[in-house]
């Protein structure tokens, strides 16, 4: 395989490798560098391509068992998730503020889910991938990864809503 087929392969979801490493290890220099060594370890082993269903959902399973072995070796009360795509220029200021403090807040919600439900949240509803990819991902059954995404969104949803009522019912 050339460098160029290997590029044509790669490239279309190396952002998601990016994403995916930054949601587990925050730090963006961290993030990079998994992402280096993802596709390091993609491009030695290239020549088997051919045996890996799916490129995609292989380097996102590498990327996940890579970023979790790191924080392993770290103290996780240093870790934090925050994460922002979200940008709408047609929004007033007041509003634009509002949105991000919803974002940071989500960003906080998540970090505090387990690690399963933040994993399942990520990959589901901002990376987009479908139920059967993220089952082969994280080594799961389609139960169980419903049931983590569905307690996940929900905790999510009651902590915001909470926190937007100002914790008044």
């Amino acid at each position: 395989m050339t460098q160029t087929e290997f590029l044509n392969i790669v490239m279309p979801f190396k952002d998601k490798v990016f994403r995916l490493a930054k949601r587990l290890l925050v730090s963006t220099e961290e993030a990079e560098d998994a992402t280096q060594e993802v596709l390091i370890k993609l491009w030695n082993n290239k020549s088997k391509f051919e045996a890996y269903k799916n490129v995609e959902a292989f380097s996102m399973t590498m990327t996940k068992n890579f970023c979790l072995d790191k924080l392993k070796s770290k103290q996780a009360q240093n870790l934090k998730i925050v994460h922002s795509n979200y940008q709408d220029h047609n929004t007033s200021l007041q509003k634009q503020v509002e949105a991000q403090d919803s974002l940071d807040w989500v960003g906080r919600i998540i970090e505090e889910l387990p690690e399963q439900q933040k994993m399942v949240i990520q990959l589901r509803d901002i990376e987009q991938y479908e139920l059967d990819e993220i089952c082969d991902m994280l080594d799961m059954n389609n139960t169980s990864v419903r049931v983590a995404l569905s307690r996940a969104r929900k905790t999510i949803r009651e902590k915001l809503t909470n926190t937007h009522s100002y914790g008044i019912k």
